[in-house]
């Protein structure tokens, strides 16, 4: 049983929390029994598993530990574990996982693929929504091309529920995208707010991609210029613009009604 704040293992986890730490370590942290069993599911490598049983007893996912040897389990103080925890209400599991790679030549397309880009995503909370909303829709993949944050920043996680554990993600840069697109024939549709056609006039049917932008500059002239045709949402109040990620959901939702889904 850990009790200790100042245990190495505990503070460890806590760095964790930087993401030049879990570049450097090759490291990341996801709390939950349902995060940890997609991860499982989904070929993740586990180092280390940290448990306040006191929590765990309510967990509706008691298995999750069965595959989990031993030796890498951690019981751990309900105090301790308040301070390794991000989230409330955890069901009282802290993991240390592997990353994966993350790469263009991953993806595995379906015949009609559907795919999210994101430009220059900066807020952790967004991506996970995003990444929450491509499982839904069970779009191809979501490719993120010139982040401001990494993929496995715990609010991507948690934000996410796990999605990032079960979509296909890439990271790239914009230009890489944009090659690695048209080799696979895919259609490529610019969310922006000037753009002249409104996104339900759009075939979305055929191979298709979205591409937002920020919601403080939107999508940078690269994709504006090189996208197959601009899209918007029909804004009807006095505020000009949407969350990223509501924007992304109301095109991935058009798409998947186009498809019959």
């Amino acid at each position: 049983m850990i009790t200790s704040l100042q245990n190495p293992a505990i503070k460890n986890i806590i760095k964790l929390s930087k993401s030049n730490e879990r570049r450097e370590q090759q490291l990341f942290v996801t709390e939950g029994a349902r995060e940890l069993s997609l991860a499982l599911q989904s070929g993740y490598r586990v180092k280390a598993v940290y448990l306040c049983r006191e929590m765990f007893d309510k967990t509706k996912y008691p298995n999750v530990l069965d595959p989990i040897p031993e030796e890498m389990l951690f019981s751990v103080s309900p105090g301790v574990f308040a301070k390794i925890a991000y989230r409330e209400n955890s069901d009282g599991i802290v993991a240390l996982l592997k990353p994966k790679s993350h790469d263009l030549k991953d993806i595995r397309l379906t015949k009609n693929p559907f795919l999210i880009l994101l430009e220059s995503v900066e807020k952790p909370g967004n991506l996970g929504a995003v990444l929450r909303t491509a499982d839904a829709a069970a779009a191809d993949a979501v490719i993120v091309c010139d982040p401001q944050t990494d993929l496995y920043n715990p609010n991507v996680i948690r934000s996410g529920v796990g999605g990032l554990f079960t979509v296909q993600t890439a990271v790239c840069t914009s230009e890489e995208a944009l090659t690695w697109l048209h080799e696979h024939g895919i259609t490529v549709y610019a969310a922006e707010l000037q753009a002249a056609e409104f996104y339900q006039n759009v075939d979305f049917t055929i191979p298709s991609a979205i591409v937002m932008g920020t919601e403080a500059d939107g999508l940078t002239g690269f994709w504006l210029k090189n996208a197959t045709k601009r899209i918007k949402i029909p804004m009807r109040g006095k505020i000009d613009s949407l969350n990223v990620s509501v924007s992304t959901a109301i095109l991935t939702f058009e798409a998947m009604r186009q498809r019959g889904f």
